[in-house]
């Protein structure tokens, strides 16, 4: 997944490191080393995988006029909480209201937008041509070369448009040696945060946004049940990583997903000693993609060739359980804090130790364009939910050196409650149902 985010105690929300998905790329736990379709002289992939069709047919990107949209409601959220400019860098929130898809760097690019009119851009001169490629909106350039101060040129755009002296909402990737600089070139501005505008904007999806994820989700339950009926005995999580890489393309979108192994599913984000499947051990996917930009993320637990055991149903229906019971209390009006609380209160009366002991993160996070975003199903986070709003609800249960069992699902609030972005019926033997 993409950059993670995680609360402050008081429910803030601040930029944490990896996400699942890039702790998968840095440590390797799903990477598949010259295992990948197709590939020259690579043996074709399983049938389940080998026979899946795109999916992505009937759902379109966002257009350019619904980021125009966007753009004005930043401007009307920014009168509500008193911001007279937010400054972007490349990003999701950029390219969530502009459609620019550019990475940082140690030079700055990216726009302030103010109170009305058009945002207005700062690039690298040598970029100019590849950002106006990019650049949709708005059609006040400033361009700065090597030698030249692209904080001075912020700064120039704050004084002509009359917020040079403002409160100055600066959005919460951008690095701090740009928001420090921007600060310096700007004395008398006073830097604040965004987030009340760009979370704001980016927390409620409307109805073709949530199309996306529910295409998305949809694509990755698919895929997670090709990956299953694939599955044998000796195979790699990093085999099995493969596969779940390559359902996703032949389905129509990148994606993949952590792939655990028996004992191994006890550590939630993976293990850098990964060992082969055997029967009889439980086998964890979690896992996505992105549709047109917005992500999915579906985690299954499934026994692999032989019965599950007594003691793995009991904590697989435990976990079923803890999530349907927050999934049940998902309703418009209701604190992101009660919906943790309620699955942790069914695992804890299973037995299954108090607190975080052995359900040991919250239960869930925000999605949209990034796999991690506002809100988060954590204790302390008061924030009410609200339609529009999609989140996961995935609790587990880790037992170190024994089992791991995790159930995920992403859910969106409508005014009547709460509804699954797939359906999910399911049992240890075919948890992935379709």
């Amino acid at each position: 997944m993409p950059r993670g985010l995680l609360p402050a105690p008081n429910g803030a929300q601040t930029v944490s490191g990896a996400s699942r998905r890039d702790l998968l790329r840095l440590t390797g736990a799903a990477a598949a080393v010259g295992v990948a379709w197709p590939a020259e002289g690579a043996p074709d992939p399983p049938r389940p995988i080998a026979t899946l069709q795109p999916m992505t047919a009937g759902v379109d990107p966002i257009t350019l006029d619904e980021r125009k949209a966007r753009l004005a409601r930043a401007q009307r959220l920014m009168a509500e909480v008193g911001l007279d400019a937010v400054v972007m860098a490349g990003g999701t929130s950029l390219e969530y209201f502009t459609g620019a898809a550019w990475r940082n760097s140690e030079r700055f690019f990216g726009l302030v937008l103010t109170g009305d009119g058009e945002p207005a851009w700062v690039t690298p001169a040598f970029e100019k041509r590849r950002a106006l490629e990019q650049i949709k909106v708005g059609a006040d350039v400033r361009a700065w070369e090597e030698h030249e101060s692209a904080y001075a040129l912020v700064a120039s755009i704050l004084k002509d448009r009359g917020a040079s002296s403002g409160r100055i909402g600066v959005e919460e990737s951008v690095p701090f040696a740009f928001a420090h600089e921007i600060g310096l070139a700007a004395p008398a501005a006073r830097l604040s945060s965004a987030t009340p505008v760009t979370a704001g904007c980016r927390m409620i999806k409307d109805a073709h946004e949530i199309a996306l994820i529910r295409r998305a989700c949809e694509i990755t339950v698919h895929a997670h049940r090709a990956v299953f009926a694939s599955l044998r005995v000796g195979m790699t999580q990093t085999e099995a990583a493969a596969l779940c890489r390559e359902a996703h393309r032949r389905l129509g979108i990148d994606g993949g997903a952590l792939v655990l192994f028996g004992v191994d599913a006890a550590f939630p984000h993976g293990t850098t000693k990964p060992r082969p499947l055997e029967r009889g051990d439980v086998v964890l996917l979690d896992g996505g993609g992105a549709l047109h930009g917005y992500e999915s993320d579906i985690s299954r637990t499934m026994v692999f060739g032989a019965p599950p055991t007594e003691r793995q149903r009991t904590i697989w229906n435990v976990v079923r359980r803890a999530q349907a019971a927050a999934f049940q209390a998902a309703r418009p009006g209701v604190e992101c804090q009660e919906l943790d609380r309620v699955a942790r209160s069914v695992i804890e009366e299973a037995g299954f130790g108090r607190d975080y002991e052995r359900f040991t993160h919250r239960l869930g996070h925000g999605i949209g364009m990034d796999g991690h975003e506002w809100t988060y199903l954590v204790r302390g986070n008061a924030t009410k939910l609200r339609p529009g709003m999609c989140f996961s609800d995935e609790p587990g249960i880790y037992i170190p050196g024994e089992i791991g069992v995790r159930h995920e699902d992403i859910v969106v609030i409508t005014e009547e409650g709460a509804r699954n972005m797939t359906r999910w019926s399911g049992s240890p033997e075919d948890p992935a149902v379709v």
